[in-house]
């Protein structure tokens, strides 16, 4: 069942990697295109635009890797309700592992596979911030 449960995930996981790789191009295209150095005199705010607007991105990315992962769990049958596909994935993601809600025991392994993806993913996230910052 482990292997099954990893020939399940991988998709999701390959559809995660274009997602996270797409949005951190975008992220520093959009930094090389609006560069604003802090020291410009523009003001901190208008200085530090291009990261706000790219770790606002990276969020957006980042929700959409959770509903990736929320929408295999409803296909698979696991939860009856987006609301709660979506807060379990989210949980996993992030490895917060409340526990609160689980998976059958034949799905449950799941969960670890896209804690493992949510961590890599969220450091692709840190790594391009800090490539934006390193910029700065």
């Amino acid at each position: 069942m482990t292997f099954v449960n990893f020939l399940i995930g991988l998709p999701v996981m390959l559809l995660c990697m274009i997602v996270q790789v797409a949005v951190s191009f975008w992220c520093v295209r959009y930094y090389v295109h609006h560069p604003t150095p802090i020291g410009s005199g523009q003001g901190f705010l208008v200085g530090t635009r291009p990261l706000i607007v790219a770790t606002l991105v990276m969020m957006v990315g980042t929700l959409v890797q959770i509903m990736l992962w929320g929408g295999l769990f409803l296909w698979l049958g696991e939860f009856e309700q987006a609301y709660d596909a979506i807060y379990h994935s989210a949980v996993n993601f992030t490895s917060l592992g409340y526990g609160d809600i689980v998976m059958s025991r034949e799905r449950r392994l799941l969960g670890p596979l896209e804690a493992v993806n949510g961590v890599l993913m969220l450091g692709m996230s840190a790594a391009t911030l800090m490539a934006i910052m390193q910029n700065m």
